[in-house]
């Protein structure tokens, strides 16, 4: 048994989370996100019944972000400039901001990145953690940095 090891995190994401280095990205998903078709060579892996800011906050609890050589080592998901989709804020948005400011993060390490943009990113991940979030646009990526 591990102590100090937040409820949602199984061992397969305890795992995936210890294989990560400086500078690997984590994906959280939301409920809608397509893992294998959009970052095919990431780790999967499931944490269902859980919302994105949910996991935002076990995964930091963990993870310290890169900071120290990211000036956006967060950023969400919004809507594509082109799209006809106007989103001012959302409930996932206003949470990621507070589950960074609650970990001791600047809220201006934050940043957006249209659809597509973060689909290419995503890409990149080595893990991609699929939660039950249905909120609209409630995926984040985090860049992982060293303490």
């Amino acid at each position: 048994m591990l102590i100090g090891i937040p409820d949602i995190i199984g061992s397969d994401l305890l795992k995936a989370l210890a294989d990560t280095g400086h500078g690997d990205l984590i994906v959280i998903a939301d409920h809608f996100y397509p893992p294998v078709t959009k970052a095919p060579q990431a780790v999967s892996i499931q944490a269902k019944g859980v919302g994105a800011a949910q996991m935002l906050d076990a995964v930091l609890q963990l993870v310290p972000l890169d900071v120290e050589y990211e000036a956006k080592p967060i950023s969400y998901i919004i809507p594509d400039a082109d799209s006809g989709i106007v989103m001012e804020d959302s409930p996932v948005w206003q949470d990621v901001r507070k589950v960074v400011k609650d970990h001791g993060y600047d809220p201006a390490c934050i940043g957006t990145l249209e659809r597509m943009k973060f689909y290419e990113k995503a890409g990149k991940a080595y893990v991609v953690i699929c939660t039950s979030e249905t909120q609209p646009y409630g995926c984040i990526i985090l860049q992982k940095g060293v303490k």
